[in-house]
């Protein structure tokens, strides 16, 4: 399980943050997750409510997930289409001339402080 490695990178940049803008307490944290990023959302949360407990500035600090869709790019005909559903084979021309081009990231997208 890689996800609490990645909350406790998390917790390191939200805290840097935090102190470098004077912020007494982390109210919640919202992440975007690509969709075959490897992460799965309900162990980064379990993992994350248990790590917060261990930082003040964090005290029952929200993680908030949003997952970022999929997508693949085929260079035959120049469609995207939804990676998971279709795999590498463009479902448009067959081709396997194709890359993901959204659905790898992983982003601190928001940090709402009280």
């Amino acid at each position: 399980m890689h996800e609490l490695g990645v909350v406790f990178y998390v917790i390191d940049d939200v805290k840097k943050v935090a102190v470098e803008n004077n912020v007494e307490h982390v109210h919640s944290v919202t992440l975007q997750v690509g969709e075959v990023s490897t992460v799965i959302p309900e162990y980064l949360i379990d993992c994350w409510n248990w790590a917060v407990k261990k930082h003040d500035i964090l005290t029952d600090c929200e993680l908030r997930v949003e997952r970022i869709d999929a997508i693949t790019y085929c260079e035959d005909c120049q469609k995207t289409y939804p990676t998971v559903q279709y795999g590498k084979i463009c479902p448009y021309c067959q081709s396997e001339k194709t890359y993901l081009i959204q659905g790898n990231e992983f982003n601190i997208k928001e940090i709402e402080v009280t």
